[in-house]
């Protein structure tokens, strides 16, 4: 029988709670349902910004005043922006919950967005734009999706661009607020040694005035161009992606894909770091990663190598797709993958972060809460016929991009 509880406030923000008794702590999620590839053509990056300026200073708070009213009191505060939501979260012990509440919802809705911190801010994520572009094993992520889904939404950088990031007003950012920041959009929730009632009086007396209705946008699925990149930088490696689309969280092959994903590169005992790594040596780390989005996704292999080894490296991940295209897993192999999955699942909820960040994508993707045992199960019914028939569709020689930057000759 699952702990958490869910009520609606009379304007319409959700509000979670997970009862988890034996803990002396809890982990608190503010969230807005909006991401980047809600931001209009000429809004790249500013929910990330907003996300920085939140912490700036409200009406009653400077920026130093919001860290200690966390920090101070023992607690931790952080936040981040995604492509399809933002989350500002905060650790606390469990008879600060409250408080912690009350100062995550005067960041949200009293933000003073004053001009001269904006600049700052700006200068901090134009620096941020530069680390990312210095940090080939973190940049070719962000150009392989552009060079994927081009100008769709999903495709744009979260972080945005430094022409767009310098041009923002105090009053763009104002509008976005007033447009996104919605009470529909907003879900509260917290996972610990708390009780409903003390998270319901908190939320009410700091959320409950938060205006409804705001304005949604077309979640379109983006197309995903074959095309392979290889971009030229005086670095030691070659960083590498190889990849195709995947699946959005609705599709009914999504838990096929989580196994699909695990057996080739999930683990140190999948079979690409097996492969590449163990037996021959030609990387550090090589792995593949999902990434499911309301509608669309994508499969992504990832990892870095020397540049005598690249063409191997490619060839190598071309054979193990054609392998599980082919016949997919074998026995043992699905059985130990799904309980790989399994377990790092059910490993993740000893820790109250995992639990609040957990039943939150849940309530904001499907609008439920998903039992462990429904994803279990879920995860368990995937047969080898599935893997072999998703394979074939997604992982077709014209159907992968790749993207690499390394020390490529002119």
């Amino acid at each position: 029988m699952s702990d958490i509880q869910k009520i609606t406030l009379d304007n319409g923000v959700r509000v979670l709670v997970e009862t988890v008794g034996h803990v002396k702590s809890a982990a608190i999620g503010l969230w807005c349902k909006t991401g980047s590839r809600h931001e209009n053509e000429n809004e790249a990056g500013i929910t990330h910004l907003i996300e920085h300026m939140l912490f700036k200073g409200t009406e009653k708070r400077t920026a130093k005043e919001i860290a200690e009213a966390i920090e101070g009191r023992g607690g931790s505060l952080n936040a981040f922006t995604d492509k399809e939501s933002t989350c500002y979260y905060a650790r606390t012990l469990a008879d600060d919950v409250a408080n912690g509440v009350e100062v995550l919802g005067d960041m949200m809705l009293h933000s003073t967005l004053d001009p001269e911190e904006l600049t700052r801010e700006q200068g901090v994520v134009l620096e941020e734009i530069k680390r990312s572009e210095d940090e080939p094993s973190d940049h070719v992520h962000e150009v392989h999706l552009e060079n994927r889904w081009g100008a769709h939404p999903l495709g744009r950088p979260i972080i945005g661009t430094p022409e767009s990031v310098a041009s923002f007003v105090p009053g763009d950012l104002r509008k976005y607020l007033d447009r996104r920041y919605r009470a529909e959009n907003v879900l509260l929730a917290v996972a610990g040694n708390v009780t409903l009632e003390e998270v319901r009086a908190a939320a009410e007396s700091t959320l409950g005035k938060i205006p409804h209705t705001s304005v949604d946008v077309d979640l379109s699925r983006p197309a995903g161009k074959a095309s392979k990149n290889e971009i030229n930088k005086d670095v030691e490696q070659v960083h590498f992606c190889i990849g195709t689309d995947g699946t959005s969280v609705f599709d009914a092959d999504y838990y096929t894909l989580a196994v699909l994903d695990a057996a080739l590169g999930g683990s140190m005992s999948s079979r690409l770091f097996q492969e590449i790594r163990e037996k021959r040596g030609l990387v550090y780390s090589v792995g593949t990663y999902t990434l499911s989005y309301s509608a669309g996704g994508a499969f992504t292999v990832y990892g870095g190598t020397g540049p005598q080894h690249w063409p191997l490296v490619q060839e190598l991940v071309r054979v193990e797709f054609d392998k599980i295209m082919a016949d997919g897993c074998d026995p043992d192999e699905l059985d130990r993958t799904k309980r790989h999955i399994a377990g790092s699942i059910v490993l993740a909820l000893e820790g109250m972060s995992s639990r609040m960040m957990r039943m939150s994508r849940n309530e904001l993707v499907h609008k439920r809460e998903i039992p462990i045992e429904e994803t279990l199960q879920r995860i368990e019914a995937v047969t080898n016929d599935d893997i072999v028939e998703l394979a074939s569709r997604i992982l077709k020689p014209e159907l992968v991009s790749t993207t690499a930057i390394g020390p490529f000759s002119e």
